[in-house]
C-alpha cells in the first residue's frame, strides 16, 4: 500500500484533478537543464496517439531518473500528456501549444466549425524495476464556428498559450464547446476515472 504518489507534471489542472479524487502527492520538479521541451516536437508523420504515449513515457523516464538522484523513499510516479488532434488537417494532424498569437489564431481557425480529438496518456511507474503502466484517453470535442472577433479577444486573454489545440475546457473556452463525447477531466489534461483504476492497481490509498 502506498498512502502517497509522486506527480511529474507541473500543470496546476492535474494537480487539483488529483485532490478532487483524494491522492496525496509530492512533486518531482525539474532540475536545471533538464529540457522536456525538446521531446515534446513530434516526429516526422507521427500519429497523435503515437506522439502521446512516446512523449508521456519518455517524461516517465526522465522522472524516474529524478526520483533515483533525489534520496527520496519509493512511491509511484504519475506522468500525462495531452494532445490535440485534427485528422487532415494541411498542418498534420497534432495541434500542440501555440507558439505566438498568430499561431494561436491559426489553430483556433482550424478548430472552429469542427470536432476533433483530445487524447491524454497517462503513465504510473508502479515500481522502479518494472515497466510502467500506460493508458490513453481519447474525447471528441466539438467547436462552434469562431469569429475573427471571437478569437481575438481569447487570444487577448492569454488563455490559448500552454496549451494544446491553443484552449482550455476549463476557461473561457469552454464558451466555444456545444459538446463534448468523452471524458471532461481527460481533456483538462487527467481522466481522473482511468487514474484512479490505475491507483487501485497499484494500491495507492486515498484521503
Amino acid at each position: 500500500m502506498f498512502s502517497y504518489i509522486y506527480l511529474a507534471s507541473q500543470s496546476p489542472r492535474r494537480q487539483d484533478l488529483l485532490k478532487q479524487i483524494g491522492v496525496q502527492f509530492e512533486m518531482l520538479i525539474a532540475e536545471a537543464g533538464e529540457d522536456t521541451e525538446i521531446i515534446e516536437t513530434p516526429l516526422p508523420n507521427e500519429k497523435a496517439r503515437q506522439y502521446v504515449e512516446r512523449v508521456t513515457f519518455a517524461k516517465s523516464a526522465i522522472a524516474l531518473a529524478r526520483w533515483q538522484k533525489s534520496g527520496k523513499p519509493w512511491a509511484p510516479i504519475l506522468c500525462a500528456d495531452t494532445t490535440v488532434s485534427l485528422p487532415g488537417s494541411s498542418d498534420g494532424e497534432i495541434l500542440g501549444k501555440p507558439t505566438d498569437a498568430a499561431n494561436a489564431a491559426h489553430i483556433l481557425e482550424m478548430l472552429s466549425g469542427k470536432v476533433h480529438e483530445v487524447l491524454t496518456a497517462v503513465v504510473l511507474t508502479i515500481d522502479p524495476k518494472t515497466n510502467p503502466l500506460c493508458l490513453v484517453q481519447v474525447s471528441e470535442v466539438e467547436f462552434a464556428h469562431l469569429t475573427p472577433e471571437h478569437i481575438t479577444n481569447y487570444i487577448n486573454s492569454g488563455e490559448p498559450f500552454g496549451k494544446a489545440g491553443a484552449y482550455g475546457i476549463q476557461g473561457l473556452g469552454g464558451a466555444f464547446i456545444p459538446s463534448i463525447r468523452g471524458s471532461y477531466s481527460g481533456i483538462m489534461g487527467l481522466p481522473i476515472y482511468e487514474v484512479n483504476q490505475l491507483l487501485d492497481f497499484a494500491k495507492v490509498t486515498r484521503i
